[in-house]
């Protein structure tokens, strides 16, 4: 009985996985977060030296210090009735983003996946089960990015290409080997916690912590999940940009 064509590539591109010479990258975990230290341009010290040290793994901390422009993005485990007004803003502000999902969140929400992709912005790569790719095997972290990428292909004809490993946990193994199915791991310069969705952080308090942490290349990491966030983002926006800061697509 002949195999399927799909499943012989498949089986193919994880064999050629665990034949990679992933020896030689760090398996130790590494949970991201950012000390208060900043450079004189206000980016966060802590995010100028990973990406120093990531670049060449196809990372995305932070944007050069040069440029006036930042990246919006939303981490999407689950829906909590926030997205679609999150989209019109976006759409009132002519503004893209990027928009990290996970398997049961696309699974359940289709019809803002397919928002989403026809609105612009970027749909990427949160995993199928949300697990700590670096407690995962070369194997495990293949399927877990395989798995979603090959169903948001079939069932939105859509190419992801950027990923955001869950938690924020990740080692220099994981970066190889996103790099290696062809994805650049996004991280961010800029979170806070928003995602407690009974604990929702003080609106006014919210956005001065937002806009007064502004750098050039910013990556703002916002969970979709927050009415604070949704409440405040169309004056985040216009801060921004009245500042001159370009939103830039990813």
């Amino acid at each position: 009985m002949k195999k399927p064509i799909k499943l012989i590539i498949a089986l193919l591109a994880a064999a050629m996985l665990k034949t990679t010479a992933f020896a030689e990258y760090d398996s130790r975990k590494i949970a991201w977060g950012l000390g208060p230290a900043v450079d004189e341009h206000n980016r966060p010290s802590d995010a100028v030296s990973a990406q120093e040290k990531y670049n060449d793994l196809h990372t995305l901390f932070v944007g050069d210090a040069e440029n006036k422009r930042l990246w919006l993005t939303f981490d999407e485990g689950y829906e909590n009735g926030c997205t679609g007004k999150i989209l019109d803003i976006l759409a009132k502000k002519g503004v893209k983003a990027a928009f990290f999902v996970t398997y049961d969140y696309a699974k359940d929400n289709p019809e803002l996946i397919r928002r989403m992709i026809d609105e612009g912005h970027t749909v990427g790569n949160h995993t199928v089960s949300h697990p700590s790719l670096a407690e995962c095997s070369e194997s495990e972290i293949y399927d877990e990015l395989s798995g979603l990428h090959s169903y948001i292909k079939e069932n939105f004809n859509y190419d992801m290409y950027v990923m955001r490993p869950p938690k924020g946990e990740f080692s220099e193994k994981v970066l190889a080997c996103a790099r290696d199915m062809g994805y650049t791991t996004v991280l961010w310069s800029f979170a806070y916690q928003d995602w407690q969705t009974d604990r929702q952080p003080d609106p006014s308090a919210a956005y001065e912590k937002i806009t007064s942490k502004t750098h050039n290349g910013a990556v703002y990491l916002l969970h979709a999940v927050s009415e604070t966030n949704t409440e405040i983002l169309e004056s985040v926006i216009d801060y921004w940009q009245q500042n001159g800061y370009v939103i830039t697509p990813m």
